[in-house]
């Protein structure tokens, strides 16, 4: 007799898991990132601002100690000069003679200058003498002032005048107005000359020390300011 033992199998229905299937496992979310922050607000708009104001503050501070230190506005202390490279000194010019005017200047030239002005009259003519003073040297100074019809014709006659042995207009005391029995020689070898031409005018200046004297760098200064006494000539 045959005694079987029905064996009953669970129901299996596709797709549905049975107890000893493995659960499928979740999916795990990507983790989110960090929140955006929120826009700009005005207390940080302000705090840009004013950060950017410092940069600029640094910025023009630098530069202006860079200029200050470029441009020393501090006045330099006047540098004491050598005695050899001070100002001229001033002198004291006094009238003796003159102004003796004239407008015939060839009558009152001599030599080379006197023929000039026989083919060039000259408009008028002013001459004088002035005494200096300058510690125990005296000197006496011709000064004489032509004018001509032009600039053209003064600046011949003091490119002649300039040149030696050409003749000149006649001192004071070299035609006799001037009468001091001690005067120097205004034309001689020792006497300075100096000449300026201006426009039309042309001043001519001739010194020379009394009692023979000798000091050529100072009679040279004398001479040379003496050039602006033509303006009391005119």
């Amino acid at each position: 007799m045959n005694y079987g033992v029905r064996v009953s199998h669970p129901h299996f229905t596709p797709g549905v898991p049975g107890p000893s299937d493995t659960a499928p496992i979740p999916a795990v979310p990507a983790q989110p990132g960090p929140p955006p922050g929120p826009p700009p607000g005005p207390s940080r708009n302000r705090a840009l601002l004013l950060r950017g104001a410092g940069l600029v503050a640094i910025a023009v501070v630098a530069g202006l100690v860079w200029y200050l230190i470029r441009h020393d506005s501090t006045p330099q202390q006047p540098v004491a000069e050598s005695p050899a490279t001070t100002a001229k000194p001033a002198f004291d010019y006094k009238l003796a003679e003159g102004p003796v005017k004239a407008t015939d200047c060839a009558a009152n030239a001599y030599s080379g200058a006197k023929k000039f002005f026989q083919d060039n009259q000259c408009t008028s003519l002013a001459r004088a003498l002035y005494t200096v003073q300058s510690g125990d040297a005296k000197a006496l100074v011709s000064v004489v002032l032509v004018t001509m019809p032009d600039a053209a014709k003064a600046t011949e006659l003091k490119q002649l005048t300039d040149q030696d042995g050409t003749g000149n207009v006649s001192d004071l005391v070299r035609d006799g107005t001037f009468h001091d029995t001690d005067a120097p020689k205004l034309s001689g070898d020792q006497a300075v000359y100096e000449s300026k031409a201006s426009g039309p005018e042309v001043t001519i200046v001739l010194t020379d020390f009394y009692y023979g004297h000798h000091d050529k760098p100072l009679l040279e200064q004398i001479a040379k300011n003496a050039l602006k006494l033509s303006g009391k000539l005119r």
